[in-house]
């Protein structure tokens, strides 16, 4: 990352009144949680199926016991912290000059670093509710219950995230889609692009500030008014605002 991308970066986001942040899991990762799809030795160890097939609304119907198997060991990250790039997009949306955050992510991180307006595409593991009578349970009480956690009417308890085979939140969608439509600056950061229909919201964005923050490359690379391929932590926390 050279010293003219950062700025460049910083000009950007001090000529913009609306700037929009979407993200992906290099976000999250860099406060520790671990992206489910990286499979590690660990996860060959435990598991007999892939994390995709896992975390799939079928699964969860079939297979639920196992399903908070690998959700609490895996999904839930209850002690992870803010890092830099989540504190500094808290900061931009506290001066005014961020006006949303889209994210793939479900560890409510965003909130907790102080940002307002945050638009969780696949939910957060934050809130729970039981599928019988609606009743709503913490995460704590998800980590610290053993098999399927049932609720006090007898129901099982589901997680609030979006599971392969569900559809997205359409009011969510419909917020993002606003937010991505009015912005005159949009930030990518931590994430591959390759996740729909979360990834085709950037479709929607008309301006002329497209920046893509993130490790690898990306499909619209070639589209992007600005590149950088770095931690999305260290990029944003060069930024001043004023």
């Amino acid at each position: 990352m050279s010293i003219t991308d950062i700025e460049k970066l910083q000009q950007m986001i001090d000529s913009s009144k609306r700037i929009v942040f979407f993200g992906g899991a290099g976000v999250s990762t860099e406060s520790g949680i671990p992206d489910f799809r990286g499979v590690d030795g660990l996860y060959r160890q435990h598991y007999a199926y892939p994390p995709e097939t896992i975390l799939s609304h079928e699964f969860f119907e079939t297979h639920c016991e196992e399903f908070f198997r690998f959700y609490r060991d895996r999904m839930l990250c209850l002690d992870a912290q803010p890092n830099a790039a989540h504190k500094k997009l808290a900061e931009l949306e506290k001066a005014g000059k961020l006006t949303a955050v889209v994210t793939q992510n479900i560890d409510g991180l965003h909130q907790k670093a102080g940002s307002k307006n945050v638009f969780e595409l696949h939910g957060s593991v934050l809130r729970n509710s039981c599928t019988k009578c609606g009743k709503k349970y913490s995460a704590e009480f998800i980590r610290d219950s053993s098999g399927i956690p049932k609720c006090s009417c007898g129901g099982i308890i589901k997680p609030d995230v979006v599971l392969y085979g569900e559809a997205l939140d359409q009011r969510t969608m419909n917020c993002a889609i606003r937010a991505i439509a009015n912005a005159d600056m949009l930030i990518i950061g931590g994430t591959s692009l390759a996740v729909y229909p979360a990834a085709g919201l950037i479709d929607f964005y008309s301006g002329s500030k497209l920046i893509l923050i993130n490790k690898t490359s990306t499909p619209l690379d070639g589209k992007a008014d600005l590149v950088i391929t770095e931690s999305i932590g260290k990029t944003l926390e060069k930024i001043k605002v004023s």
